[in-house]
């Protein structure tokens, strides 16, 4: 199926690796994903478009993500007033962005409009008729009944629920219900969930939480899982990111975490130990106020980054770019006082080791 394997949803392209669409495919090919789910449509409109320029950047980015063999899967919000405009819309997106396939996300606009969902799903099929198409809507489908289900699902190959548990931390047991409840309604389709990797008001998921959807997913022999959503697990959950990049899903590529991703992890660790192995015994370390060579002055200095400048800081790989042996990244961190601090570095890599680290912040 199209959505095997680990996938997340892209919302906003621009909030993505600050829009950078290589960088996207980047850190999506070192996390291991097998697709990408990015939002296409919006009703009757284009989505992902720069308002400014004209810019297709769900174009530019679908051909990125392509050329790194990761399928594309355009999603599109739909709304019901005029289902033959979407259904239009829907056909002409996939074709001009040459998708892998496609998810329709409805929600309660299409509640009591069972007409409108056969019209849309009959104008869909028509023009897409062999391509997989999937539902993303409510994770329990009795307690949403208004929702067209039927009409949707005839003409879908895949279900994927939205099995967000918010103000929770039972994700199995939520998702064994949800598989439940969509088993006793007609016709049954595969089910690949879209778990929750965000922040809503004082909740969050845990390391934990994610660990057992994923986990559970698996046990019901789902054949991948999803998660909402990529900006918001990228800035404000780097742990949890961290954990789903190394994630390796059983028969999906490899996750390979590139050596700006694992340096930020082991920032996050707060060990100056796990941060020395990454670099050669004689790399050299400049900033703007030094120069220092060599891992015991390494480690030194980082002992009183991560310890003192920095202390329980969090840090986020805000971007990065290069291929070979040069690495440019930009990256945050929030301090334990909340003050956030920006940095941007440039490494140099010798046998996949850091030969030499230019680094450019400054800590208030």
């Amino acid at each position: 199926m199209i959505v095997d394997g680990k996938g997340l949803f892209i919302w906003r392209v621009r909030a993505c690796e600050n829009g950078d669409v290589q960088a996207i495919a980047n850190v999506a090919v070192a996390a291991g994903l097998t697709h990408v789910l990015l939002k296409v449509a919006d009703g009757n409109f284009n989505y992902n478009i720069d308002v400014k320029t004209g810019e297709d950047m769900a174009a530019n980015l679908t051909k990125a993500l392509k050329v790194k063999n990761i399928k594309v899967v355009g999603w599109h919000y739909v709304y019901s007033y005029d289902p033959l405009a979407e259904a239009d819309r829907a056909i002409q997106r996939v074709q001009q962005l040459g998708l892998d396939g496609y998810v329709i996300d409805a929600e309660a606009e299409y509640k009591d409009q069972n007409r409108a969902a056969r019209l849309f799903m009959d104008r869909l099929r028509s023009g897409l008729p062999s391509l997989p198409i999937g539902l993303s809507s409510y994770r329990f489908p009795n307690l949403h009944p208004q929702l067209p289900w039927t009409e949707f699902l005839l003409k879908c190959d895949f279900n994927m629920p939205q099995v967000y548990w918010i103000n929770a931390h039972n994700p199995g047991d939520q998702l064994l219900r949800c598989l439940q409840s969509f088993q006793k309604i007609t016709p049954f389709r595969p089910i690949i969930p879209t778990g929750a990797t965000f922040k809503q008001g004082l909740w969050q998921p845990s390391m934990e939480d994610i660990s057992q959807f994923v986990e559970t997913a698996r046990k019901l022999n789902m054949s991948g899982v999803n998660f909402w959503e990529w900006s918001k697990v990228r800035k404000y959950l780097p742990d949890i990111w961290e954990w789903f990049a190394s994630y390796n899903w059983p028969g999906g590529p490899p996750a390979s975490q590139d050596i700006t991703q694992q340096y930020i992890s082991a920032l996050n660790k707060g060990d100056p130990d796990l941060v020395i192995k990454l670099y050669k015994p004689d790399a050299v370390h400049v900033t703007d106020t030094h120069a220092i060579q060599g891992t015991s002055q390494i480690r030194s200095y980082y002992d009183s980054f991560l310890h003192k400048d920095l202390n329980q800081g969090i840090f986020t790989l805000a971007n990065y770019s290069g291929e070979g042996s040069v690495r440019h990244m930009d990256w945050t961190a929030t301090a334990r006082s909340g003050n956030v601090h920006n940095g941007s570095d440039t490494i140099g890599l010798v046998k996949d080791k850091i030969a030499y680290h230019y680094s450019d912040y400054q800590i208030n």
